[in-house]
């Protein structure tokens, strides 16, 4: 499990997209889904547009005392992970640390949590349209083209390619971790074949 813990308010909430860039896949085996904890959270004093046309949004720091951001807070994330993050991201975001108010299941408050990362826009105010970005209209309309298609991807699988090291220490689909639980459920697939 990672050190590293990151707030999302945009595509990233949905869990297919997040274990799309950290692990490879959009559907990864339950080891893989098990590594990260997402919960619900709110920034507080930042605003969440939509970018001029694009499905993802973009989030601002805010000066007025009553604005924030609902997205999820995920914990167990690794500097691999980041770092398919940062790729991902590109260099339209900033990561930034910052505060946010964890959420329970009810919605209510449950305690700070100091140290977290998240991606602030710094491309510029007129890319941004003033109406709020709406992850239920993303999920409604727009998810099936992200999970249907690699192509949004790109950037990170090949960064991925041409990395000498495995940056996300064995977990990544062609990790050593990924062969070799891969490699383990064709050997057990195999000896059940071979049984028959």
């Amino acid at each position: 499990m990672g050190d590293h813990s990151a707030f999302f308010y945009g595509t990233l909430m949905a869990p297919e997209v997040l274990h799309r860039v950290c692990h490879g896949s959009h559907q990864p085996n339950s080891f893989y889904r098990s590594l990260l904890k997402i919960r619900p959270a709110i920034l507080p004093h930042h605003r969440r547009h939509k970018v001029l046309h694009a499905d993802y949004p973009a989030m601002i720091p805010c000066a007025s005392p009553t604005a924030s951001v609902r997205g999820t807070l995920v914990t167990g994330l690794t500097d691999g992970d980041m770092w398919r993050l940062d790729i991902f991201e590109g260099d339209e975001y900033s990561r930034r640390t910052v505060k946010v108010e964890v959420l329970d299941e009810k919605g209510k408050a449950a305690g700070e949590v100091e140290g977290v990362e998240t991606y602030v826009w710094i491309a510029g105010r007129q890319e941004l349209e003033d109406e709020e970005w709406d992850f239920e209209v993303f999920v409604r309309e727009k998810m099936g083209r992200w999970i249907g298609v690699d192509e949004g991807f790109a950037d990170v699988d090949d960064a991925v390619k041409a990395q000498q090291a495995d940056p996300t220490g064995g977990r990544g689909v062609n990790g050593s971790i990924g062969k070799t639980l891969e490699q383990s459920r064709e050997g057990k697939k195999e000896v059940l074949e071979s049984a028959v």
